[in-house]
């Protein structure tokens, strides 16, 4: 109801200036402090003073008396405070809000009819994901089911670095050291066990002979070659190894969870010639020049150079991404990267070298994140030293048990939780906590993840939103057993709801549309989990300072209706962030 409120406000304001001719493309809508009474508010009246000649607040007096009131649905009355024009929501406004925020579709936004491809993860398939990198595939797996919620075609891709110099060297490993020249791996699984050999080969390229290391460099570089003459051996053999470790990855991502439509090669566009076209198209370019061995790109407003083609006729990562993204456009509306910030420049040429091939790069964003530390310090797959996101989902479910176990201890002596419901309740949980905690800071600040307010049930993290949602379940799981029906349609009675803390939650359910189309149109997920903490403290006033079941048999009614819209509200927004909904804890 947010939306058409706001629809209905833009109209009465657009009216009401076309009227009094005072034409302006910045209506200046906004949401009022908490402290007004109203759901949205304007500020226009400053930008029509000066061609009006009137002050300000004598402008919002003027708009506000050619509105309409009679002729709005969403607006009960439009009242000035000096400059601003505040409009107060009708009665039909929440009994409207109260029966559709029931639906288990609430929160999903018209089909935008526009294709969106989200390219996100992607790390090297070199070995295990470690939490530095955890970032990125929550928040693009975030964004995605943001943007599905505001009415995109989301295509979630995984864009394979399968022809660097670290696969050739990964490769060229696993067909040279025997696995009795390798430790255990760390965990039974297979990215566990390929990463050995990656770890193995590196260190002999650092510790051994002159001659030995020449040897193994000359067989990498056929490697190299091979997958840029097309030789289909080669590309059998680097796939052995590229697919076994990203089977193993794709386990580790699936628990976040963050699945995936496509895992696309970068090979395929070096086999398919694109790359090839490509490198001829940006030799033709006006920027291109050839300079220490190699072709390059001479920026006019960006510091470095790019080197798109090698002395020896190899093409480099960025110049096949080149080819990537041609095929994006070809193929979607929009395209959206997640990126750790340590691309930047990367994607600052990326998007300067598609313009200069004729782009439109208005199609193109980049979301940037920083990193996640643990206190205990970095992180590096190539040294083997990495804290493993495996590790640190397997430590969230075991503490989050441990939580779970504390707190529900008099239920699971009655016998009323079994092991299962401990472990179901402990995974959401836990998975939740690390979920939740790096989606709701904003991507390009720096997390180091603390456990102790990750999972804590008091504060604002993601067992404190998911028991709101295991509370409303409670209540009524509870009214249902008692024989009280959820009233629906013009069943529901939003005029009993006359308390101001009923009120403030009804606002917040009526605002997650709105949050979701903010969040999409913005490219931040962040949005929606500060949105669900928000939503958390109003539902929690409301449940103290409101009695449901105990109310008259009206106001009760109103209540249950209320917690209704308020479960699928939180259970949806926190869907859209990809977090779990216990239905009890």
């Amino acid at each position: 109801m947010f939306l058409a409120m706001r629809a209905e406000v833009e109209d009465a304001l657009e009216e009401a200036l076309t009227s009094l001719d005072f034409p302006t493309d910045d209506l200046g809508i906004e949401t009022p402090p908490d402290d007004v009474d109203a759901v949205l508010a304007s500020s226009v009246a400053y930008r029509l003073a000066g061609e009006a000649g009137m002050a300000p607040p004598q402008v919002a007096g003027t708009v506000a008396d050619e509105i309409d009131e009679t002729a709005l649905t969403y607006i009960e009355t439009v009242e000035t405070q000096g400059p601003y024009l505040n409009f107060l929501p009708s009665e039909q406004y929440f009994a409207e809000t109260l029966d559709t925020a029931q639906s288990d579709t609430y929160g999903q936004l018209s089909d935008r009819e526009t294709s969106v491809v989200i390219e996100h993860t992607s790390a090297n398939p070199t070995g295990p994901v470690h939490v530095g990198r955890a970032r990125n595939p929550i928040v693009g797996d975030a964004l995605a089911r943001v943007l599905e919620y505001a009415g995109y075609d989301v295509d979630r891709h995984y864009y394979v670095n399968d022809a660097g110099r670290q696969i050739a060297v990964f490769t060229w490993a696993y067909e040279t050291f025997e696995e009795s020249e390798l430790p255990e791996p760390e965990r039974d699984a297979a990215e566990y066990e390929m990463v050995r050999y990656y770890r193995k080969g590196n260190s002999y390229l650092e510790e051994a002979d002159d001659e030995a290391v020449e040897a193994a460099e000359a067989e990498i570089q056929t490697i190299l070659q091979g997958l840029e003459d097309g030789d289909e051996e080669t590309y059998e053999r680097v796939g052995e190894v590229v697919d076994t470790v990203l089977g193993g990855m794709r386990e580790t991502l699936e628990r976040l969870p963050a699945e995936f439509d496509e895992f696309v090669k970068e090979t395929r566009f070096m086999r398919d010639g694109s790359t090839d076209e490509v490198v001829d198209r940006l030799k033709e370019l006006d920027e291109a020049v050839y300079e220490e061995d190699a072709w390059q790109l001479d920026f006019e407003d960006i510091e470095k150079n790019l080197v798109f083609l090698r002395a020896d006729g190899t093409s480099l990562y960025t110049t096949r991404d080149l080819a990537h993204h041609e095929w994006k456009f070809d193929n979607y509306d929009e395209a959206v990267t997640v990126l750790g910030e340590d691309h930047k420049l990367q994607a600052e040429q990326l998007k300067e070298t598609l313009e200069l091939l004729g782009h439109d790069t208005d199609r193109l964003s980049t979301v940037h994140y920083s990193w996640v530390n643990l206190p205990e310090g970095g992180m590096s797959t190539r040294e083997g030293t990495g804290v493993m996101l495996d590790d640190l989902l397997d430590e969230s479910i075991d503490r989050a048990r441990e939580e779970v176990e504390d707190r529900l201890g008099e239920r699971i002596r009655d016998d009323e939780l079994t092991e299962e419901d401990i472990e179901r309740i402990a995974h959401q949980v836990g998975i939740g906590a690390v979920r939740y905690d790096v989606v709701s800071k904003q991507p390009t600040k720096g997390i180091t993840f603390e456990w102790e307010r990750a999972l804590d049930f008091e504060a604002q993290s993601a067992p404190y939103v998911q028991y709101v949602h295991a509370r409303a379940c409670g209540i009524l799981d509870e009214a249902s057993a008692a024989g009280h029906e959820i009233p629906t349609g013009e069943a529901v009675d939003a005029d009993a709801l006359t308390e101001p803390e009923a009120e403030d939650l009804l606002r917040s359910i009526a605002a997650f549309p709105a949050v979701i189309e903010e969040a999409a149109d913005e490219r931040r997920p962040h949005i929606v989990a500060t949105y669900t903490r928000d939503f958390a403290e109003a539902f929690n006033t409301f449940y103290r300072e409101c009695p449901v079941l105990d109310a008259d048999e009206k106001t009760r009614q109103a209540r249950l209706a209320l917690v209704a819209a308020a479960q699928t509200t939180i259970a949806n927004a926190l869907d859209a962030i990809g977090v779990a909904a216990p239905e009890s804890m």
